[in-house]
């Protein structure tokens, strides 16, 4: 504060850098807290050689430091200390317990008084301008403008509603049918979260589904989720519409909780399915960041009776080694080689490449976003399992979705 009001009054600007090290987590969690803190100790001393006498470098808390630039000429000349001193310096190997390690940051940067006259305002949208270079691939510098303002008030505002959602009832599940590929009958069902905003309407996963996952919420509703989608499995097989499976998408930080796999056993007991009726989706990348444990907490789910598939297969960067030691039952592969197989001969390399692969290794494959004729007839001709996509069925509410498996009796139907 004090800074601000002697530029204030000396009709200077003052540049506040907010700095947030990348996956600081993974490096204090894989090799210790004592080596995370020697990182922290390091980048503090780079900072601190960043800076000119009268500026000042301090540490808010984890991972994320503020630089206060007093008397600053330009934009230019932020950018410039930024690009060329503060995150080359950053890069250049820690050496910590004998060991180089690597790290980057994004900084967002608000500007006095362009940005703001108040400290707390500064300092919002500073963090704000972060998340925007953090959400550009990280390792890089953003200015605030207006705009990304307008959208941290947003986002701020779906924060908050969002916490409560389950208890207003608003969150809903829709279903997508599953077909075998062959028969074209229906053989389960992909639950599909939204998020009907009193406000904002029907809203889509990527909405909210981000911010859900930033600020650990994506946890207690993705209990909801796995509940509820246990819940409708068991009422469409007491109605009498088959033994079919529901598919549920788990997230990297619901999949790390240690009580995940007793939070998977007490739905499982409550809702009387059963466990092989349920199939968790989780992403190449989730399987590939820590993977000793990764294939220990699969296999105690394994042995529990649950189906496990791999959701976007072929976007990530799963190892084959690797790929055949996770006690996996299925690979969904993304719906971006199958929508563009048609017309682009790579695409449809890849999808016969995954379909021959799964086969090889005992698994089942299914391909996501079937749109048309043609792209079913070609997976068909190549052995795929399963299918899924706009061509059979569009997601659509519980009770449209049993109407829908009554009215269908084995045959595909376009929605």
């Amino acid at each position: 504060r004090l800074t601000v009001e002697q530029a204030d009054r000396l009709d200077q600007k003052v540049a506040l850098l907010f700095i947030d090290l990348d996956r600081f987590k993974t490096i204090n969690d894989s090799l210790g807290h004592h080596v995370g803190d020697g990182l922290l100790q390091s980048v503090a001393v780079r900072l601190a050689q960043t800076i000119r006498a009268g500026d000042t470098v301090s540490r808010l808390g984890g991972d994320e430091f503020v630089i206060i630039l007093s008397g600053v000429e330009s934009a230019d000349e932020v950018a410039h200390l930024i690009e060329q001193r503060l995150i080359p310096l950053i890069r250049e190997p820690h050496e910590i317990d004998g060991v180089n390690l690597y790290v980057s940051c994004s900084v967002g940067v608000a500007i006095f008084p362009d940005d703001g006259r108040e400290p707390d305002e500064l300092m919002r949208h500073a963090d704000g301008a972060m998340y925007k270079a953090k959400g550009s691939g990280r390792d890089n510098f953003q200015f605030f403008t207006p705009t990304m303002n307008e959208k941290a008030l947003e986002r701020l505002h779906i924060e908050n509603s969002l916490r409560q959602a389950v208890d207003r009832d608003e969150l809903e599940l829709l279903f997508q049918p599953l077909l075998d590929a062959h028969g074209q009958y229906t053989v389960g069902a992909e639950a599909l979260l939204r998020w009907r905003h009193p406000e904002l309407g029907l809203m889509p996963p990527i909405r909210f589904i981000p911010i859900a996952e930033e600020t650990g919420l994506i946890v207690p509703i993705g209990e909801w989720v796995l509940e509820q989608a246990c819940r409708h499995q068991s009422a469409w097989r007491q109605a009498g519409l088959g033994e079919l499976f529901v598919a549920v998408n788990i997230s990297a930080l619901q999949f790390r909780q240690e009580r995940f796999l007793n939070t998977v056993a007490n739905i499982l007991r409550t809702t009387g399915i059963d466990p092989g009726s349920l199939e968790l989706e989780l992403t190449e990348t989730i399987l590939m960041e820590d993977v000793e444990a990764n294939i220990r907490l699969m296999s105690s789910l394994k042995a529990m009776g649950v189906s496990l598939a791999v959701d976007d297969f072929g976007t990530g960067y799963s190892s084959l080694n690797y790929l055949n030691r996770f006690p996996i039952d299925k690979l969904k592969i993304d719906r971006s080689f199958v929508s563009d197989m048609l017309s682009d001969p790579t695409n449809l390399a890849i999808t016969k490449a995954i379909i021959g692969l799964g086969h090889t290794i005992g698994l089942r494959v299914t391909a996501e976003g079937v749109e048309h004729e043609e792209e079913l007839c070609i997976l068909q001709s190549v052995a795929c399992d399963e299918v899924q996509g706009y061509y059979f069925a569009r997601p659509m509410p519980a009770g449209d979705f049993e109407k829908w498996l009554a009215e269908s009796v084995g045959s595909p139907s376009l929605s």
